[in-house]
């Protein structure tokens, strides 16, 4: 199935709650516009006997100066296809000194009740970035230590000069 035939499906069903992306490259992707259709979608895409994406390749995040963004990357094995997801999470910024001046990390639904997979590359996020996912069965960091201050990928982290009496900023 081509990324149109997927993308017609999809609209069919989710219309407004979705645009669809970089139709020119080689990657065009489906990006949600609302957050809380994340879970639905993502159960469509597992359960929907034409599309049948029972592979979360990979999932990852970034920090795109105003904004975070989750990206997932499914395949269906018995088809043979392939697509990229993607949300995008406001970041609260003080436009006077272009930081983030929210307190709470950005958050969106855990996809762990469909993909296993999802577990860890959720994890990762939430220790490299911060995002927090909600519903997740164990959220907590996978890379760093656990009282680690921080997520070293945002755009505006600050490494600690010291941790634990090792000098850390070299």
């Amino acid at each position: 199935m081509t990324f149109e035939e997927l993308s017609i499906i999809l609209q069919e069903k989710f219309q407004d709650s979705i645009s669809i992306q970089n139709t020119e490259t080689l990657q065009p992707r489906i990006l949600i516009e609302k957050k809380e259709f994340l879970l639905e979608i993502a159960h469509f895409l597992y359960t929907d006997d034409r599309l049948y994406f029972d592979n979360l390749v990979c999932m990852t995040a970034l920090d795109n100066e105003s904004s975070f963004e989750v990206v997932y990357q499914f395949y269906s094995y018995p088809f043979e296809h392939s697509m990229t997801l993607a949300i995008v999470l406001d970041k609260v910024l003080d436009k006077e000194i272009d930081t983030q001046i929210d307190t709470e990390n950005p958050s969106v639904h855990s996809l762990t009740s469909i993909w296993k997979a999802a577990d860890w590359h959720e994890r990762e996020a939430f220790d490299m970035i911060g995002i927090e996912f909600e519903n997740h069965p164990d959220l907590r960091r996978l890379l760093m230590p656990a009282d680690w201050e921080g997520f070293p990928l945002r755009k505006d982290y600050k490494t600690q000069e010291n941790y634990h009496g090792i000098k850390v900023d070299y």
